[in-house]
């Protein structure tokens, strides 16, 4: 007697419900492919938006979520009162991996090189590293991130240089930080006084387990002093503000508004 094997034999149709099937499963899969590497940039937009409350915006987003540039725009207050857009464009390219995702982010603006970001999801909250680099950025853009800056209405240069700098977000909100960033702020100016410029100064940020913050004077005729600590959640920061003998007057105006007088000085508290 010969008997019939129940054994898939080469050449032989596929059963017709299962054909069916595999060829659906094959077409979800290479849409849901599709669909990924070719996600518009006004999607990633729409996330930076949402995440940032309305206060990074990427303008006129072009390309796709992996490869693409806009405009970027600093903005603030209700519905985005106060507006800070960079000249030029931001370009981009993401790249995924298993610890991640890499980014490179080249400014036309304000980088010499492209600013190499990577940005690890998990269980825990959000790791994100900034590779070793320096950037230039006009100070007007801080008027994009409201009080105090918005009415200071800054002008002048930002040098931004970082090492070894990690941000970590847990799932709390609570964010700590590593490594340092210093901003070297120059020939800075203000709406507020005809004074211009007004100073030079440096703002270096230590991270670690308690992160510092330190505000001095280079040079110049105001003279900004102070000190700060992260909580976690918040920036607690105590300085002073005064001005050099004889400009006095050309600094009341921004001195009565930037912090409390006592005297000569201006005591500023934050947070």
């Amino acid at each position: 007697m010969v008997t019939r094997s129940s054994h898939f034999r080469p050449g032989a149709a596929v059963p017709r419900g299962r054909g069916w099937r595999w060829a659906l499963l094959g077409g979800l899969l290479g849409a849901a492919i599709t669909f990924t590497l070719y996600a518009p940039a006004r999607w990633l937009a729409s996330v930076l938006r949402d995440q940032s409350a309305g206060r990074l915006l990427l303008v006129n987003p072009r390309g796709t979520v992996w490869n693409g540039n806009a405009g970027v725009v600093f903005a603030s207050g209700a519905g985005g009162a106060d507006a800070i857009s960079l000249p030029g464009s931001l370009n981009w390219k993401l790249r995924p991996s298993w610890s991640g995702i890499r980014a490179a982010l080249d400014l036309s603006c304000c980088t010499k090189q492209p600013l190499g970001v990577q940005a690890r999801p998990g269980v825990q909250g959000l790791q994100v590293r900034v590779e070793d680099g320096q950037s230039r950025w006009p100070a007007a853009l801080l008027a994009g991130f409201g009080a105090p800056f918005n009415t200071l209405k800054p002008d002048g240069v930002l040098d931004l240089s970082t090492q070894g700098l990690e941000l970590r977000v847990d799932r709390q909100q609570q964010l700590a930080f590593q490594g340092r960033a210093t901003l070297d702020a120059t020939d800075i100016s203000s709406s507020l006084s005809t004074l211009k410029p007004m100073g030079s100064y440096r703002v270096v940020l230590e991270g670690g387990s308690a992160p510092s913050l330190l505000l001095t004077t280079r040079e110049g005729a105001l003279r900004l002093s102070g000190s700060g600590r992260w909580t976690g959640t918040r920036l607690r920061f105590s300085g002073e503000a005064s001005a050099a003998p004889g400009r006095e007057d050309a600094l009341s105006n921004l001195l009565n508004i930037i912090g409390r007088r006592d005297g000569a000085r201006s005591i500023i508290n934050l947070g």
